[in-house]
């Protein structure tokens, strides 16, 4: 016997609400039927424990999810209930936890809540997007091709992280290296020069003084090293999370040189397009498309310039204009294009067309990155070794003048 809230309209249309107990959320359903309620919401009272917190960071990879979202819709466009098609997906998805969501949406679905609705509850793995996608096929009457749309959505996003991942990767293991290189410099090479430096005497040279300082430092209060890097990161963050160091990083990041700042202009750019374009053939309605685009899109700069756009359209305007007032944000070609799209009555098909185009641009900068940072890193593990073999070796020379 389990603990379920509920919330319920009554036949005069007043809403209440409470908690029963029950064997299922289809008896507590069936239970509140009888009683002549008709029930909006129900939902499990769980204690927390171990399992739940561990549960938090599980995550479901976006492939499992694509994949079960195809075939829900071949199963719901086969002729099969979606009640029967959710029992089949539950059996056969090889995610625990994508496992357990589905089980828990069919159960919801059982007890006569919405398909969006019991979607909703997932946050986690079904987003914003998704959900809002859903919904507008349930209302359409279009819920296969809706999911089509939405696991056409789901692989467009995942190969654009993907490449974004390859192009970070050989840079991330070489500065892995080059840090690694630099502590063990440090650590055990340094104090062997240092205890010569000490039988030679005199002063040391600042660049050397400068390398001792910091292998006393990681040798010494390396405690010291770990606490302040991990400080600077949980600050940075932290920062990062308020609204206005959201703002600041995703403006800092649109201008990284080496061509790195287009490439994530150009992702966000892909990202919003895909986004827009889908949610509009889905028939979501325009003002919330735009205000989940915007929240969706990835950058705070364009999700700033989607509330512009959100209070022309509420106000009788044009999408297109308030995005000229963000360049930074929207190129030329992107506000002319959405402006034509509006004109002739194709903006889902403009939009798409956006997105191949940006993302065919990304995948040709993250070559192209990848060519440019490989020297890049090169020279700055040359250059880090460099010093350090330099400043060691800068009072031997002192020495050999001083000989001379």
């Amino acid at each position: 016997m389990a603990t379920f809230a509920f919330k319920a309209l009554d036949l005069a249309g007043a809403s209440t609400s409470g908690e029963i107990d029950g064997e299922s959320k289809q008896a507590v359903a069936a239970s509140l039927r009888q009683k002549g309620l008709i029930v909006l919401d129900i939902e499990e009272r769980k204690s927390a424990d171990v399992g739940d917190l561990l549960d938090r960071f599980k995550r479901v990879k976006p492939h499992d999810l694509t994949v079960a979202t195809r075939q829900l819709a071949t199963m719901i466009s086969s002729g099969m209930s979606l009640l029967r098609a959710l029992y089949v997906l539950e059996d056969q998805t090889q995610s625990e936890k994508l496992r357990e969501a589905l089980a828990s949406v069919r159960k919801d679905v059982e007890a006569g809540i919405a398909f969006s609705d019991a979607l909703a509850r997932h946050p986690d793995i079904f987003n914003e997007l998704y959900v809002a996608m859903v919904a507008a096929g349930e209302t359409g009457g279009i819920l296969e091709e809706t999911l089509h749309r939405v696991a056409d959505q789901l692989e467009k996003d995942d190969s654009l992280r993907r490449q974004i991942k390859s192009a970070m990767m050989y840079p991330s293991l070489i500065g892995g290296f080059a840090i690694l290189v630099l502590i063990a410099l440090v650590a055990f090479l340094v104090p062997v020069f240092e205890k010569v430096f000490k039988d030679f005497g005199g002063d040391l040279p600042p660049v050397t003084k400068v390398t001792v300082g910091l292998s006393h430092f990681i040798t010494g209060r390396w405690y010291l090293a770990i606490a302040l890097s991990m400080g600077a990161v949980y600050a940075f963050r932290r920062w990062k999370r308020t609204e206005r160091g959201r703002y600041q990083w995703d403006r800092f990041k649109l201008k990284i040189p080496w061509k790195i700042g287009d490439i994530v202009q150009k992702v966000a750019l892909a990202r919003f397009s895909r986004t827009y374009s889908a949610l509009v053939s889905a028939g979501v309605p325009m003002l919330q498309a735009i205000e989940i685009t915007g929240r969706t899109s990835g950058n705070k700069i364009i999700e700033e310039a989607m509330e512009a756009v959100r209070e022309s359209v509420k106000g009788g305007g044009t999408i297109s204009a308030p995005m000229r007032n963000a360049p930074e944000a929207f190129p030329v070609m992107v506000t002319q294009m959405i402006a034509v799209g509006e004109e002739t009555g194709a903006l889902d098909a403009m939009l798409t067309k956006i997105a191949d185009f940006y993302e065919d641009e990304v995948n040709a900068a993250v070559k192209a990155l990848t060519s440019i940072l490989e020297p890049i890193m090169i020279v700055f593990v040359g250059m880090m070794v460099g010093f350090i073999v330099v400043s060691m070796y800068l009072p031997l020379f002192k020495v050999y003048d001083q000989i001379r």
